[in-house]
């Protein structure tokens, strides 16, 4: 299964616990806190001025 934009962080990290090390790369380090069961990917990048689509490439590998 590939991570998509519409995914929401938490998802994506249970889904691939490996996730997490590759987002807490990218600044995103509230990965446990609340906002990450409902904050999706692609809001995640908009809220953080980060490069979405160089997100799902890095994640996505």
């Amino acid at each position: 299964m590939e991570i998509t934009k519409d995914m929401t962080i938490g998802d994506i990290i249970m889904l691939y616990p490996e996730a997490i090390d590759v987002l807490m790369g990218m600044g995103l380090g509230c990965i446990g806190c609340p906002a990450s069961q409902v904050e999706t990917l692609e809001e995640s990048a908009m809220v953080h001025g980060l490069d979405l689509d160089m997100m799902l490439q890095e994640l996505n590998r």
